[in-house]
């Protein structure tokens, strides 16, 4: 009966208007009151990939692993044979939850109970539905006829969630077309915007609203948030993703050469300049050309990139002819323009064409409901580097992780979870599951909320600077956490920058403009 009531379940919500998570969290609870297990996962086929869309009973980081069929044999043949399967406990092939279940505190327990059921639509095979419990034994008994009206049921209803889950989004795009911008994400290798939570969820609604039109986009944020990965994302989105997307940082770019990099030159223009070259803007002619670190271009430059923004025009240095140039803009900063145009720092005019849209990235303290999924991810990059077992969070190193200040944000939990991984496999039994314990992260548990010296030191920084004009008094507030960070460190530039949340090039480069490191 329970059985019939499950069956009965998912087809009433197939005609239910649910939210894509909602309704996938009821097919998992009706799976569980049919099959009693210890886990259980709806698995997505993205090309080679399965990818978890819900889980039960597992460590939270899943949500952020792919399975490629290749790595995962189990997964492999229960699509490959369209057809649901049930593993004997004495199979050879490994279970690929191990190591992830959350019935054990540890995680360390190892699946004897293992399932998948192909989930159809038209009949091919768009997804699986997977159990798996620790006792032996525990899906001899289930009927097969049973496990095929669940599959194609709960084939209809991930088809369905898919359905609405467009609507939603007004997606008038064609579904091939998703399909392949989400490969070409995943080839690209940790390019895809990862999480779930509200700031992050902006973020993409603020991508699908303006990707499309020519708007040019003001990306701000800390330095580490992933700044890069919103502009990439904004090129893929748009009617420009088959032209190229280039990449200038501006911080990167001397003052002498700066407008020749982004304009080209012709030939005898000045020393060294044996030959025509174009630059940065022609080369992303009917693309999208991404400035990095804006807010570092000198003065000098910014009425010429102005003039490319009004007048879609450019001139080679050197040359009087004018070149015309169809590039979309999308600019990236850490540094708030509005201050920097106060300051007199950044040209007013530049700075509102820029920011035609803006898109604030939100810092990883915001958005802590990510690191788990995050977390995920980078542990799942770093085990395919270097090809070990699967690797998993403890409890107590997970809370560390979400209650981590993070001041180098994604970036600093990507590097923190590599080195973690490294530690954790040094003395492991080859093939055994890795858990990463709290001491394998160093993290820093301070919760960002906790006042620190900085605090206090802005605190009286702001006294001793009052009744003083205001871009001064930031000047040499500025001076003032820069020398602290570097006697604190002792001299260390590297660990000054991580310390304020900057790039180490960003912070030289800040420091040389303050005098504090005249003639370095």
């Amino acid at each position: 009966m329970k059985r019939q009531d499950a069956l009965l379940s998912i087809a009433v919500d197939l005609t239910a208007s649910l939210a894509s998570p909602h309704r996938l969290s009821r097919l998992l609870d009706a799976l569980r009151r049919a099959i009693p297990c210890d886990a259980a996962a709806v698995l997505r086929l993205d090309g080679d990939e399965l990818i978890p869309v819900a889980t039960h009973g597992l460590a939270p980081e899943v949500l952020g692993l792919p399975f490629p069929r290749r790595e995962h044999p189990r997964l492999d043949v229960a699509v490959a044979q369209a057809e649901p399967v049930i593993f004997p406990a004495d199979s050879a092939l490994p279970d690929p939850y191990d190591g992830h279940l959350s019935a054990t505190p540890d995680g360390r327990c190892t699946v004897h109970s293992c399932l998948g059921c192909p989930l159809l639509e038209g009949g091919s095979v768009v997804g699986l539905l997977t159990a798996d419990a620790v006792e032996p034994g525990a899906f001899d008994n289930l009927d097969m006829e049973f496990l095929r009206m669940l599959g194609a049921l709960a084939g209809a209803a991930l088809r369905t969630g898919r359905l609405i889950e467009a609507l939603e989004r007004a997606a008038d795009r064609h579904q091939q077309v998703a399909r392949d911008l989400q490969r070409d994400a995943s080839t690209r290798g940790g390019s895809q915007i990862l999480g779930t939570s509200a700031p992050i969820r902006r973020v993409l609604e603020d991508v699908s609203v303006v990707a499309r039109s020519d708007f040019a986009v003001l990306i701000t944020g800390e330095t580490g948030v992933g700044k890069e990965l919103v502009a990439r994302a904004l090129h893929q989105a748009s009617d420009r993703r088959d032209e190229p997307l280039i990449y200038v940082n501006c911080a990167a770019l001397p003052e002498a050469i700066v407008e020749s990099e982004l304009f080209g030159h012709v030939r005898g223009a000045f020393t060294g300049a044996s030959a025509d070259r174009s630059g940065k803007f022609e080369l992303a002619d009917k693309g999208t050309l991404f400035l990095d670190e804006v807010g570092e271009l000198p003065l000098s430059v910014q009425p010429k990139l102005l003039r490319v923004l009004q007048e879609g025009e450019i001139q080679r240095v050197g040359s009087d002819a004018a070149l015309r140039v169809d590039a979309r803009i999308v600019a990236a900063t850490n540094r708030d323009l509005q201050r920097e145009v106060d300051a007199g720092k950044f040209r007013a005019d530049l700075f509102h064409r820029l920011n035609m849209y803006p898109i604030c990235v939100p810092p990883l303290r915001d958005r802590r409901t990510d690191i788990p999924l995050l977390a995920g991810h980078f542990l799942d990059l770093y085990r395919r580097k270097l090809g070990l077992a699967p690797v998993r969070l403890t409890s107590e190193a997970r809370a560390a992780l979400v209650a981590a200040r993070w001041p180098g944000n994604v970036r600093e939990l990507d590097h923190l979870l590599g080195r973690a991984v490294l530690r954790a496999s040094a003395g492991d039994t080859a093939g055994s599951p890795i858990l990463i314990e709290v001491e394998h992260l160093q993290v820093d548990q301070t919760v960002v909320t906790t006042p620190s010296a900085g605090d206090d030191q802005a605190g009286e920084a702001a006294v001793e600077f009052r009744g003083r004009p205001l871009s001064e008094a930031v000047e040499e507030f500025k001076r003032t956490m820069i020398r602290s960070a570097v006697a604190e460190h002792s001299g260390n530039w590297a660990a000054a920058a991580r310390s304020l949340g900057m790039a180490r090039g960003n912070l030289h480069h800040m420091a040389r403009r303050l005098g504090l490191r005249d003639g370095e």
